[in-house]
């Protein structure tokens, strides 16, 4: 009797959590993606629409539109932050939001600055990331971040063969618009070349640029190794990323599904911080057994050493912020 009245209970509560579910407003939610779904943030927007559809029992869809369908990042920021409807949630560089005013999220993409993944993540798990999520709001942009994540440590690519930091002299390497990557190439001695990330491909195979830089799963999934099948593994910064929801698309939501979102959130930040190591090997594995010419930067001092202008020229006041990030390093 004492077993049929638990499960009762237990079905009880899962009713009553459907029905609180079917309750809310039905919505759906468009999130853009650059990249293509077998990438690890490929995996963060799946595990995260996977979830909010799980938490909210339907009430809110998320229509996940992924290879860059919608535009390049600047170009889905561009629009919701002048004033589109087109694009809900976007997962962004964490630096991206730099060029619209946000001077903290500079700091994480300053060269050479997260020493491992378990650096960044005790960052990205830290008091300190809420407070660098919560930016855009601060000053008054129409978004807010939800959660970080991250796409492993990106690295240079090229057309030709590539040794050594004195082997960049000269060469063309595409950035998108941000200054901070632009010096850190021009520090390197090689040339930014500033092309969207849409046209690189065809810019790699005509010559406009002599090489880039991606992370590894993102290097692969655009098939750039067709085109520049060297790899540099210098790891100047790490790929973190951040998902971010617009003011118009948050104020849609009830309080319930708000904190859904947010749940859901967290648990694909956490998923990504356990799978992105093991995703990004297993896919340097396959690079390298099609014969793709990898070469490991074990040194890294001399090419910190090059880029350090580009880190004071960026602190933007916020060297106290800087060094508490470097003290979370393990």
């Amino acid at each position: 009797m004492k077993k049929l009245l638990s499960v009762l209970m237990a079905l009880a509560l899962v009713l009553s959590l459907a029905g609180a579910a079917l309750a809310e407003e039905p919505v759906t939610l468009v999130y853009a993606e650059v990249n293509p779904l077998d990438t690890i943030v490929g995996q963060l927007a799946s595990d995260f629409k996977a979830k909010v559809e799980e938490l909210s029992g339907g009430s809110i869809t998320i229509d996940l539109q992924p290879n860059g369908v919608l535009g390049a990042e600047a170009q889905v920021l561009d629009g919701i932050l002048g004033g589109g409807t087109s694009v809900d949630i976007s997962r962004i560089s964490a630096f991206a939001l730099s060029s619209y005013g946000c001077t903290k999220a500079t700091l994480l993409s300053l060269p050479y600055t997260f020493v491992s993944r378990d650096h960044f993540w005790a960052f990205a798990n830290s008091d300190l990331a809420d407070e660098f999520l919560a930016e855009p709001q601060t000053i008054g942009l129409p978004l807010r971040g939800i959660c970080y994540g991250e796409e492993g440590f990106r690295h240079f690519f090229f057309k030709d063969p590539v040794a050594s930091i004195e082997d960049l002299k000269g060469k063309k390497i595409r950035v998108s618009d941000d200054p901070v990557m632009t010096g850190l190439v021009n520090g390197l001695g090689a040339s930014a070349t500033v092309v969207s990330f849409t046209e690189l491909y065809s810019a790699l195979q005509t010559g406009v640029c002599d090489g880039a830089e991606q992370p590894i799963a993102n290097y692969k999934s655009n098939a750039f190794q067709e085109v520049a099948p060297n790899l540099l593994l210098d790891g100047h910064t790490l790929g973190a990323v951040q998902l971010v929801i617009t003011d118009n698309a948050w104020n849609k939501l009830s309080e319930q599904q708000q904190q859904w979102i947010m749940e859901a959130g967290e648990y694909a930040s956490n998923l990504n911080a356990q799978n992105s190591q093991a995703a990004e090997d297993a896919v340097l594995e396959e690079l390298k057994a099609a014969g793709i010419n990898v070469v490991d930067v074990p040194d890294k001092a001399p090419w910190a050493e090059a880029c350090k202008d580009v880190v004071t020229a960026h602190m933007n006041g916020n060297d106290d912020l800087y060094q508490q990030i470097l003290a979370m390093a393990p």
